[in-house]
C-alpha cells in the first residue's frame, strides 16, 4: 500500500476522492484563509470586478431608462414585465445558453448578471419617478421650469431612496450570483466553490464566507448611500424601501 496525499485513501488499485463535512471543517475554513491569502484575494478581485462591471452596465442602461418612463408616466408595462422576466429567468440556464454567443469567460458570466440587476434597477426608478406626488412638480412647472430642470431638482431627488433601493438589492444578487461564473472559467470566488476537487470542503467553505462577508457589505455599503442620498426631510416619514420580492416593485411604509 503507498503513502497517498491528503484528501484520498487507496483500495487496491483505486485512490478515491473523498472530503466530508466535520466539526473542525469551519476552523480549517478560515485556516485556509489565512494560509491562502494571495489566492482569496485575487479570487475576491476578480469577484468585485466582474460584480462591479454588470451593476455599472446595469446602471447605465436601467436608471436614465427607468426616470425617463417614470417622467413620461408610460412604459409600467414594460418595466413591470421586464422585472417579471428577468426574475423567471435562471441564472445559470442564461450563462449556459450564454456559452453558444459568448464561449467560456468573463464576458458570458457579465452579460447574466446584467439581466439580474437590470430589472431590479428599471423597476424600481420608474416606481419611484412615477409614483410622486403631483403637487410639487406641478408647481415647479407653474414657476417656469424646464422639463430637464424638473427631473433633474425634483423628481431625481425625491425618488433616490426608491432608486437606490432597488441597486442595493440587485447588487447583494449580482455578488451572490456571480458565484456562477466558476462554472464557466468566468472567475471569482466561484473558482474556488466549484473545484472541490483541488481545494477541498475547507477551500470552498472559506469562499463561501467570503461571498457572504461580500454580500453584506454591499447590502451594508448601499444602505448607508441610501440613507445619505435621501432628503433630510424624508428620512423622518420613510421607514424602510425595500423591493417587494413577491412583485419586484419598491414599496414605502411610511410612519
Amino acid at each position: 500500500m503507498g503513502v497517498y496525499a491528503v484528501g484520498a485513501r487507496a483500495e487496491g488499485d483505486v485512490i478515491l476522492g473523498y472530503d466530508s463535512f466535520r466539526p473542525s471543517t469551519f476552523v480549517d475554513a478560515f485556516r485556509f484563509m489565512y494560509e491562502n491569502p494571495g489566492l482569496m484575494w485575487s479570487k475576491t478581485v476578480e469577484h468585485l470586478v466582474i460584480s462591479g462591471e454588470a451593476m455599472g452596465i446595469a446602471l447605465l442602461i436601467a436608471i436614465p431608462l427607468g426616470i425617463w418612463l417614470g417622467h413620461l408616466h408610460r412604459g409600467s408595462f414594460l418595466a413591470i414585465n421586464l422585472a417579471n422576466i428577468g426574475r423567471a429567468l435562471p441564472s445559470l440556464a442564461v450563462i449556459a445558453i450564454g456559452l453558444g454567443v459568448f464561449g467560456i469567460g468573463t464576458t458570458n458570466v457579465a452579460v447574466a448578471l446584467v439581466i439580474l440587476a437590470f430589472p431590479l434597477m428599471l423597476t424600481n426608478t420608474y416606481v419611484g419617478v412615477d409614483s410622486l406626488d403631483p403637487d410639487p412638480i406641478e408647481a415647479a412647472r407653474g414657476m417656469g421650469m424646464r422639463p430637464y430642470q424638473i427631473v433633474l431638482k425634483i423628481e431625481l431627488p425625491l425618488a433616490l431612496p426608491l432608486i437606490f433601493a432597488g441597486i442595493k438589492t440587485a447588487a447583494v444578487y449580482v455578488v451572490a450570483t456571480a458565484t456562477l461564473g466558476g462554472v464557466v472559467g468566468g472567475g471569482g470566488l466561484g473558482d474556488i466553490i466549484v473545484n472541490q476537487a483541488s481545494y477541498f470542503l475547507k477551500g470552498v467553505i472559506a469562499a463561501s464566507i467570503a461571498v457572504a462577508a461580500l454580500a453584506f457589505a454591499a447590502s451594508f455599503a448601499f444602505g448607508l448611500l441610501q440613507w445619505a442620498v435621501t432628503p433630510r426631510g424624508l428620512r423622518r416619514r420613510v421607514e424602510m424601501i425595500e423591493p417587494d420580492v413577491s412583485t419586484g416593485v419598491g414599496e414605502a411604509a411610511v410612519t
